[in-house]
């Protein structure tokens, strides 16, 4: 598994806002000039943060993003699989990539025990986590 830099640009996006918002709108001028990330790209990260219920948005001259939710209720495992979709390592063991071998491969257990793991640090990883 490797995350993207959907994935990473995200979280970096998080905890600029939770630095940086104080209650107010934040653009995606400043948080893309801050971050080094191009607009458009940014923008995309964005469309699916908001999408995920992670961001309010306001449109006008006093427009821009800050976060809907404190950071201690946003789950790192929850804004990247926003954003990457599935964590699963490997295809085997989601619904759709079950196969017939599971019940005797001798990998398989493997595999799920590395799920298990990467799933319970990222779901127990908080965006307040992240900025201490």
């Amino acid at each position: 598994m490797k995350i993207s830099t959907k994935g990473r640009y995200a979280l970096r996006v998080m905890i600029d806002l939770a630095l940086n918002s104080n209650e107010k709108y934040i653009t995606s001028k400043e948080i893309a000039k801050r971050q080094g990330i191009s607009i458009k790209y940014l923008e995309q990260i964005i469309a699916m943060l908001n999408k995920a219920g992670y961001l309010e948005t306001a449109r006008g001259t006093a427009g821009g993003y800050k976060l809907a939710k404190k950071p201690s209720e946003c789950i790192v495992g929850d804004i990247l699989k926003a954003t990457e979709g599935d964590l699963t390592p490997i295809d085997c063991l989601t619904e759709e990539g079950k196969c017939e071998r599971q019940n005797y491969c001798k990998t398989y257990s493997f595999w799920k025990g590395l799920d298990d793991v990467i799933n319970e640090y990222v779901n127990n990883k908080t965006l307040e986590d992240l900025i201490k």
